[in-house]
């Protein structure tokens, strides 16, 4: 028979068990700043960590965990304690087993506490999954040896991240493993996931209880695991909120909800069948006493409980009319740099988010918000590009396809955009819909690029619309165009670029660029034609992904050739072609500067973390 303790709870324990609630709120409470390390304190200041132990000991926690949420390599580092790994672990531990022993509460079990390591996994971040699964199994090996009895994974917020933690912990131990995660007011994680998804892929990922911490309150979190019970019954189930809703309050963290309606989740938690309970943030050994009391009355009913509905503020009025950051970016002496990214095809926005806000830390200038490309269903970019400006704070460009929209809806949907707060513009043709998930649908256009770019620049722009009538005031859009620098036929290459010029084309987006040094001869025959180039250009970038990827481009996609010797580098590059593939884009960035204006990264299969080691080389490179 297993002889660990807390399988030998699970068997012999009155459910739900109870677990402590917040470390970090305690000593917060007792005068540490939040901006403290928390973790490093088992070494510092053990006496006011195991005060805390104790507390919730006496309040009744038949589970402690160790203070050991954010004692990973990563976070540590932010505090120049990346090498204490396993001496903060191991005193974590040791700890709590001295608190528990001189309390003579043996039957108190220690949970090795394991938090995120703050830092995101590709493609969202920088950090591979090798280098995650390596971070987590050094600060589980640590609590292991130190002798904790079960493992608390909690507060993730990214399931690709919480699954590396498990896949850690369970090539190093045969601990058991509790595994929550936390959720948005929108009942979904920050990439977007919903509590279902989450539920299936815990339990096969091999954690013995799964569920939700954190998150906005015992309301959502009940509400939460509901969910999770209905897609996988057959698992164990975890309910660890926070107390409410936090609110900074004369620089304290407060939070509302009181250990009374904690003891009333308790209740409610048991008769749904939860096996574990507990508080996150904002609990205190009250909150766990009160739990503690309503789980030990033998005529203790769980009520009916209400869920308020939270009101969000109102959105920040649209900027009014000034210039864009694209186009100061683009008069600046940097090259500017836009990144393009798909909108989700689900109604979910939250890993583009998470795209979004990778590269704007790594240094682009504007996000670019693709228009159902490869004439595949996806959500409408206007709504993405609002979205980013507000939650991420990064400018967008929106691009506009002509096709399938008449001269009315085209009209409609800039004074939409617009009344977002959305000013640079993209004009396209757009992909034909007969290769795109609808094949039959409607793909009629009443204008050309062109000549939409006359109608935003010469109409729109100065408070007209196409049939004349006045707007009630001006439009402040730039406006881009696309430009073909390796064109099949020069002749009508050149004359294309010469119409959306005259039709008022702020900039200029090229196709990927391989070859600078065929890129520019089009431009040197511009010259020789009309003049110098009069448009601020960027130079398109898609780094190559593999040779596969290559062979795709170069055999596929009309304009772009890919050379012998990139083939042959990539060949060489085996398993790290795609880093070859980053190499090969930033000497071409290097060719280009002496012409180019700003770069647009299309980053490869939604790699995000492959965009931002380009730009942060670029950055570098500039100084």
């Amino acid at each position: 028979m297993d002889d660990n303790r807390f399988r030998q709870m699970l068997r012999t324990a009155s459910l739900p068990i109870l677990r402590d609630g917040a470390m970090g709120t305690m000593l917060h409470n007792y005068g540490i700043s939040i901006d403290a390390c928390f973790d490093h304190l088992n070494i510092t200041r053990p006496a006011l960590v195991a005060q805390i132990h104790r507390a919730y000991i006496e309040a009744g926690a038949q589970i402690i965990q160790t203070n050991t949420f954010g004692a990973n390599r990563y976070k540590l580092a932010e505090h120049d304690l990346e090498d204490a790994v396993e001496a903060i672990n191991r005193a974590g531990v040791e700890l709590a087993r001295r608190v528990v022993m001189g309390a003579f509460r043996e039957d108190v079990l220690i949970a090795g506490d394991v938090g995120p390591l703050g830092v995101r996994l590709a493609p969202f971040g920088r950090i591979k999954a090798t280098e995650a699964r390596a971070a987590f199994a050094e600060q589980i090996i640590a609590l292991v040896e130190a002798g904790v009895d079960l493992l608390v994974l909690e507060t993730f917020t990214d399931l690709h991240e919480i699954r590396e933690a498990i896949a850690a912990a369970r090539e190093v131990c045969d601990l058991p493993i509790v595994a929550t995660m936390t959720f948005t007011r929108d009942d979904r994680t920050v990439l977007g996931d919903e509590p279902e998804k989450i539920a299936r892929k815990l339990y096969e990922s091999g954690a013995d209880l799964i569920g939700v911490n954190c998150s906005s309150g015992p309301a959502q979190v009940l509400r939460l695991v509901r969910r999770m019970m209905q897609e996988v019954p057959e698992a164990r189930y975890a309910a660890v909120p926070n107390a409410g809703w936090p609110e900074s309050v004369g620089g304290r963290i407060l939070y509302p909800a009181t250990p009374d309606y904690f003891a009333d989740y308790a209740l409610a938690f048991r008769q749904i069948g939860v096996t574990l309970i507990g508080g996150c943030c904002g609990t205190t050994p009250k909150h766990i006493a009160a739990m503690r009391k309503a789980l030990d009355t033998p005529t203790a009913k769980a009520v009916e409980l209400t869920v308020l509905q939270v009101v969000e503020s109102e959105p920040p009025r649209p900027p009014e009319a000034r210039p864009t950051r694209l186009q100061q970016a683009l008069d600046g002496e940097r090259l500017a740099v836009s990144v393009e990214i798909d909108p989700p095809r689900t109604i979910s926005c939250h890993k583009v988010l998470a795209g979004a806000r990778l590269v704007a830390e790594a240094g682009a200038d504007v996000i670019n918000v693709a228009d159902s490309p490869m004439a595949r269903m996806r959500m409408s970019p206007w709504a993405v590009c609002h979205l980013i400006q507000q939650e991420v704070g990064i400018e967008t460009v929106l691009h506009f396809p002509t096709r399938g929209r008449n001269i009315l809806r085209v009209q409609g949907d800039l004074l939409a955009a617009h009344a977002l707060g959305i000013r640079n513009i993209f004009v396209i043709l757009g992909d034909p819909t007969s290769i795109g998930d609808y094949p039959d649908a409607m793909d009629n256009f009443d204008i050309v690029p062109s000549g939409l770019i006359r109608l935003i620049k010469q109409g729109l722009n100065a408070g007209i619309d196409h049939a004349g009538r006045e707007l009630g005031r001006r439009a402040s859009f730039f406006v881009g165009a696309a430009l073909s620098l390796m064109p099949s036929d020069l002749e009508r290459g050149l004359e294309n670029a010469r119409q959306k010029i005259e039709a008022g084309a702020d900039f200029f987006i090229t196709q990927p660029v391989y070859d600078a040094e065929r890129a520019h001869r089009f431009l040197e025959s511009y010259e020789a034609r009309f003049g110098p180039f009069p448009v601020p250009i960027m130079v398109g970038l898609l780094p190559l992904y593999s040779v596969r990827h290559a062979r795709f481009l170069h055999n596929e996609v009309p304009g772009i050739t890919i050379s012998d010797e990139a083939f042959r580098r990539l060949e060489a590059a085996g398993e790290e072609a795609a880093q070859e593939g980053v190499r090969i884009s930033l000497e071409v960035i290097e060719a280009v500067r002496p012409w180019a204006d700003g770069i647009y990264i299309t980053p490869p299969f939604g790699r995000y973390d492959l965009a931002a080691e380009i730009i942060e080389a670029l950055r570098a490179m500039e100084g």
